[in-house]
């Protein structure tokens, strides 16, 4: 499978910024366990796109955030 190079500037978190790199890898398993491992897409980029701005529209206006006093992404703005 090929992927397009991606567009977006790499930003390295620098070393030692452990309150940076805490809620990077939060995220990261978050994504992981609730999209990650268990989407049916198929590994096209097309079809794989679909699933991911469906997973985003749950986790912005669906999922409850613990640290929001489980309200949505949305909610709390």
């Amino acid at each position: 499978m090929h992927w397009p190079e991606p567009r977006i500037a790499l930003f390295v978190l620098p070393p030692r910024s452990h309150k940076l790199h805490g809620s990077v890898e939060r995220a990261n398993r978050t994504h992981t366990e609730e999209f990650y491992e268990v989407t049916t897409a198929e590994p096209e980029l097309e079809a794989f796109q679909v699933e991911l701005r469906a997973w985003e529209t749950v986790y912005n206006t669906i999922r409850p955030h613990e640290a929001l006093g489980y309200k949505t992404l949305t909610q709390r703005r």
